[in-house]
């Protein structure tokens, strides 16, 4: 009888299984790796192609209302055919309405009726060979033909006008009237011109034609087609019984702030930036005083000349009075709570630095007095620097007009004579400007301070006052009805 060792056996099966498993698997590697090697190199992936879209992506088309806007980018689509393989969808942004009107197709060609000002705009392309989609911002800006060019304000014989200047000079003389068929109040102060931002309502793009009239008062005209709005009160959410503007200038976009029957206003932002009430006047700043038109707006603060007081004044950042509760610690030179000064002609003060003052007294003298402010912090304090007569003294009138640029240099009118003074070295140069005797009844300065606009009666003059110029003239416009009282340049 034999013996079969049943444990040996096992272990050779098993042996068998594993060496079986390692040449199955061998196999598979094997074959896999021969697959995979055969077809290296014999295939590739192809991408979509993306359409490309040229001469669109954040650019700012002009469009004349009433005319044909035509946008037509240069697309591109590789391996296929753009206008059959794309769909092209427009979209622009109209914030009055809170909605978008949208077009279709390649190009966008439409009748362009939106109203003036800039619009958000949107090329929505999408590819129809997989649904992708593409889109590209831009903007239309739309304008008319009083969109470009020179607004001026003139009085002509006690009859206020206003005129349009085209870019190429040609004057349109009287033209509110001749569209609107209305007059406007009479004695007029100043030309404001309001001008939303881009999240504000474009239709408050306006002009107010601020008179000193308690019959006819101020209008609100609109500034893209000069056709008559409203009455200025309109302004007001409860208008006072009568309207004397002073001066007003602007904030941010809408919002304005300025001097209306001698009291501080400004102008409301707690709505919002796209309601209709957003920049309205509620009620005057509270408090005893009589504030004169010559006034500045800090970062945190307003600053003026109390006519009643005959003192400086400040106001909070929110224009809550404060009068004349800051320091002086110097009172010798001149008292500013207590000035002794009269008659207040001209002044600008800055945000801070050295700023003037210029008064001119029944004497037959014209004060210049010297001082620098700090106003931002909790202790307010007021420091005079000096007194003293204006050195130009005998050549100011009562209507002399001033202006200053951002240098503290300063140009006023004498008669049918600006002239230029610094008052660092007291330096005092009449401008080589001619006005053929002519008085000059505006002075505007632009923002750079390099050019002078000066207003006789029938012309607007530009002068050139940049470093080594003596304001010679550059550019004239005549035609313009009387005396001009104020410009807006657009």
């Amino acid at each position: 009888m034999r013996l079969v060792n049943r444990s040996s056996c096992s272990s050779d099966i098993k042996k068998k299984i594993m060496n079986f498993k390692y040449i199955f698997i061998l196999a598979i590697t094997v074959l896999f790796y021969t697959s995979c090697k055969k077809d290296l190199g014999n295939y590739s992936y192809s991408p979509p192609s993306v359409p490309v879209v040229e001469g669109v992506k954040d650019v700012n088309f002009p469009a004349l209302t009433g005319d044909t806007l035509v946008i037509k980018p240069k697309v591109s689509l590789d391996g296929a055919d753009p206008l059959k393989d794309l769909n092209f969808e427009w979209r622009i942004f109209v914030l009055e309405e809170l909605k978008e009107i949208v077009y279709t197709g390649y190009p966008l060609k439409m009748l362009y009726g939106l109203g003036p000002g800039e619009r958000a705009g949107t090329l929505v392309v999408t590819d129809k060979r997989n649904g992708l989609i593409y889109k590209f911002k831009f903007k239309v800006t739309g304008t008319t033909q009083f969109s470009t060019g020179s607004v001026v304000l003139s009085n002509d014989g006690g009859v206020t006008k206003l005129s349009f200047v085209k870019p190429d000079h040609t004057v349109l003389p009287n033209i509110y009237q001749n569209l609107n068929n209305l007059s406007l109040g009479g004695n007029p102060v100043q030309l404001y011109y309001s001008k939303p931002l881009p999240y504000q309502l474009l239709s408050k793009e306006e002009y107010w034609v601020l008179c000193n009239d308690e019959v006819k008062g101020s209008t609100i005209v609109d500034a893209n087609t000069l056709l008559h709005k409203d009455n200025f009160k309109s302004q007001f959410f409860l208008p006072p019984a009568s309207v004397s503007p002073g001066y007003i200038e602007p904030v941010m976009g809408t919002i304005s702030n300025g001097v209306i029957n001698n009291k501080l206003y400004i102008g409301i932002a707690s709505t919002a930036p796209f309601a209709p009430d957003y920049g309205k006047f509620a009620n005057e700043q509270n408090g005893d005083y009589q504030l004169s038109s010559f006034f500045t707006h800090g970062s945190s603060f307003y600053f003026g000349f109390d006519k009643k007081a005959k003192a400086f004044v400040i106001f909070g950042g929110d224009g809550s009075y404060l009068g004349t509760t800051y320091l002086v610690k110097e009172t010798s030179i001149f008292n500013p709570k207590s000035i002794g000064l009269q008659n207040l002609i001209f002044m600008k003060a800055g945000e801070s630095g050295t700023s003037y003052a210029y008064f001119k007294e029944a004497d037959g003298n014209t004060y210049e007095l010297k001082f620098s402010y700090k106003l931002t912090g909790k202790d307010k304090e007021i420091i005079p620097e000096h007194k003293r007569v204006f050195k130009g003294s005998s050549s100011v009138n009562a209507d002399s007009k001033w202006v200053r640029n951002n240098l503290n240099v300063f140009y006023f009118s004498s008669n049918d004579k600006i002239w230029r003074y610094n008052p660092v070295n007291e330096s005092l140069t009449e401008l080589e400007a001619s006005f053929g005797g002519k008085k000059v009844t505006m002075l505007k300065i632009s923002a750079d301070g390099n050019t002078l606009s000066a207003g006789v009666n029938g012309f607007v003059y530009t002068l050139d006052v940049t470093v080594g110029k003596n304001g010679n003239i550059t550019k004239t416009i005549s035609g313009i009805p009387g005396e001009p009282i104020d410009l807006v340049i657009r």
